[in-house]
């Protein structure tokens, strides 16, 4: 079963940095009703790997990757929201990407699909809320790079955005995020089996995306974490070869990876985690106070964590800084989950009460 919808592009769809593409489309789920009024509307916007199925439904029973989060008294309560959640362009889980058929050539974009920017996702995620007849949001919410899809469509919509939900977000990649994801970026193209983007379905780039998957499960998760949970705890493996996995937090991080080849697209994650990298709200404007100040939101809530050495707390602590010098009313959070970048998707027990208030005070 998919709860799956799909809206198709303009085409062409033209990109930031050059270059457009034809048939595009976007997938999306939804929860809740719509009111008559449709001003119930709340956007999600996800980080690099998810798909659009955030939560369960009667079309689709899986449970979502915010299940926690979203449905009938839940922080954000599908019994008065209109609850969105769109798969980025560029990505392999239903919207078109690098993996998708280009229509004028009848293969895969591979290399050849244009240079894509947040802000390119972010105007592919407005289409299906126009499409929905919708012309202004509740509330839009991002976490990772959501959040920075979240702040684009503020800009490119600021009538539109009001209300902002910014969690573990950032303005603009600081330079450890970027050289994290420059090895990973590095690790895939660097497999022989990438064959500069033109691999095929049953020959890819495997061990480039298993190191790639590693190295970013490695931050999304803290220190403090990794010593909690596995300490120097050896593996029991009589007769193994030298260099041979022999902790176990080298079988965790292995197992992660071994889950996540073959479900996302390398090209995909190059490109998506490329547009993390160019993204930088001074762009707009010359500084990122001046962004801001583009914006028109009114209220918005914050969240970062203390242990976050991917998105770290100084960074939500500038969003906040630079939404209120714009004349928000802003709600800064900072939680001490030892989760680490990872927190949202798994402290559910932290995060649910802010949002839950967040939304009590904008309904």
């Amino acid at each position: 079963m998919s709860a799956l919808r799909f809206v198709d592009l303009p085409s062409p769809f033209p990109f930031r940095r050059g270059g457009a593409i034809r048939g595009a489309r976007i997938a999306y789920e939804t929860w809740g009703t719509l009111a008559a009024t449709r001003d119930n509307a709340v956007l999600i916007l996800t980080g690099l790997s998810p798909g659009a199925h955030a939560a369960s439904s009667p079309d689709d029973p899986s449970l979502g990757w915010w299940e926690e989060m979203i449905g009938p008294g839940r922080p954000i309560d599908t019994n008065r929201w209109f609850v969105i959640c769109v798969n980025s362009l560029g990505s392999c889980k239903g919207s078109t990407g690098p993996a998708s058929i280009d229509p004028a050539t009848g293969r895969p974009y591979g290399p050849d699909f244009p240079d894509l920017s947040i802000e390119d996702i972010a105007a592919a995620a407005w289409e299906v809320v126009a499409a929905l007849g919708i012309e202004r949001l509740a509330a839009v919410i991002g976490p990772s790079m959501g959040g920075m899809t979240a702040q684009a469509l503020a800009l490119l919509r600021p009538e539109a955005c009001p209300h902002l939900v910014l969690i573990s977000s950032a303005p603009h990649a600081e330079p450890f995020a970027l050289a994290v994801r420059s090895l990973q970026r590095e690790a895939i193209r660097l497999d022989p089996d990438w064959n500069a983007g033109r691999y095929t379905v049953d020959r890819g780039p495997i061990h480039g995306m298993r190191l790639a998957r590693k190295l970013g499960v490695m931050t999304y998760r803290s220190p403090a974490e990794w010593k909690e949970r596995f300490g120097r705890a050896r593996i029991d493996q009589p007769g193994k070869a030298p260099f041979d996995r022999e902790f176990q937090i080298e079988t965790y991080l292995e197992s992660h990876a071994q889950r996540f080849v073959g479900s996302f697209d390398p090209n995909s994650y190059l490109w998506l985690s490329r547009a993390m990298d160019w993204f930088d709200l001074a762009e707009h404007g010359g500084t990122v106070e001046a962004a801001y100040q583009r914006m028109a939101v009114r209220r918005a809530l914050v969240i970062g964590v203390e242990t976050d050495i991917l998105f770290p707390l100084a960074q939500q602590e500038e969003i906040a800084e630079g939404l209120r010098l714009a004349g928000a009313a802003v709600d800064f959070v900072a939680l001490p989950s030892i989760q680490g970048h990872d927190a949202f998707l798994v402290d559910f027990r932290r995060f649910a009460p802010p949002i839950a208030r967040f939304f009590r005070s904008i309904g």
